[in-house]
């Protein structure tokens, strides 16, 4: 059994770490707030990206020759894993690279080739411990991607499927739903889907949606305007999985360092619990011995 002096340690041990998880849980907290607004921005952004391209290909009278939408046999895919730079996130990291395993099994199966790009340390360091091959990393954004971050990673990735380095791009990452719920989300960024210019019929179009769908005349053609755009669209689509993965992370912190503080509350009470049985048992032989003295000293 420990000593009360043990015990006494260990319980000032677990309180300073309580102090530094729930520290990360109220920071978290805090951050969380802002990425949800950022998001929620982006996703009204994204949305009228898409209306726009919508409009032009309807004038267009053909886009399915432009670069970053033609279709070939597929032979290499590439892989882009959003993951974080940090650990303390409870499934964060560990549900991403597992849908990426297991995705990676289904494409080998089908004689693809995987070609590995990450955002985050995390996914990087994962990768190459199974002595995988990375072929592109981006990190220490992670946490508060900018714009110009998701540009460089677009430019990279188009730059690969335009020279014919890979045949397809894959995005995998978790999508932000609630602070306690994140989907791990798989997409195709590259060739982009051709759904992504095309509406649905039977949705219900706002005066926005209308005014698009009228007719202008545009200057240059069509065509060379959506060529311009589909670069746009990637880095769009790029920093929206960045901007969700950050809210995913922070939610994730803050839910795991909860969890932390709580099963930190538990085991203080436990060891203090303890603690005063140690106590208690250890009055109790001082007391047994001053009594045992004295009978010795009346006999």
């Amino acid at each position: 059994m420990a000593s009360l002096q043990d015990i006494r340690r260990r319980i000032t041990s677990v309180k300073n770490t309580r102090k530094i998880t729930k520290a990360l849980e109220l920071v978290a907290g805090a951050r969380l707030r802002r990425a949800q607004t950022r998001i929620e921005e982006m996703r009204d952004y994204a949305d009228r990206m898409q209306e726009l391209m919508i409009g032009t290909a309807r004038a267009a009278s053909s886009f399915r020759n432009l670069a970053l939408m033609q279709r070939r046999d597929v032979s290499r895919v590439a892989f882009l894993l959003v993951t974080g730079d940090r650990g303390l996130a409870g499934p964060f990291n560990g549900q991403v690279l597992r849908r990426a395993f297991e995705l990676e099994r289904k494409e080998r199966a089908e004689g693809h080739e995987i070609v590995w790009t990450v955002v985050g340390r995390k996914g990087a360091s994962t990768l190459r411990f199974r002595r995988y091959e990375v072929a592109a990393q981006w990190a220490g954004f992670v946490d508060r991607p900018e714009y110009g971050d998701a540009q460089g990673i677009a430019h990279q990735l188009a730059e690969m499927y335009t020279n014919g380095d890979v045949d397809r791009v894959v995005l995998i990452y978790n999508r932000f739903e609630s602070a306690l719920v994140q989907r791990v989300t798989i997409s195709d960024l590259l060739p982009i889907p051709e759904d992504v210019l095309q509406e649905s019929e039977d949705a219900d179009m706002s005066e926005r949606e209308k005014a698009i769908r009228g007719d202008f005349i545009y200057e240059p053609e069509p065509e060379e305007i959506l060529q311009r755009l589909l670069p746009v669209y990637l880095e769009t689509e790029i920093y929206r999985a960045l901007l969700e993965s950050a809210a995913s992370f922070l939610a994730g912190q803050m839910t795991a360092m909860r969890n932390a503080s709580k099963n930190a509350g538990e085991l203080i009470d436990s060891l203090t619990l303890q603690m005063n049985r140690a106590r208690q048992a250890q009055i109790t032989q001082e007391i047994l011995e001053i009594v045992a003295g004295a009978d010795a000293l009346t006999q």
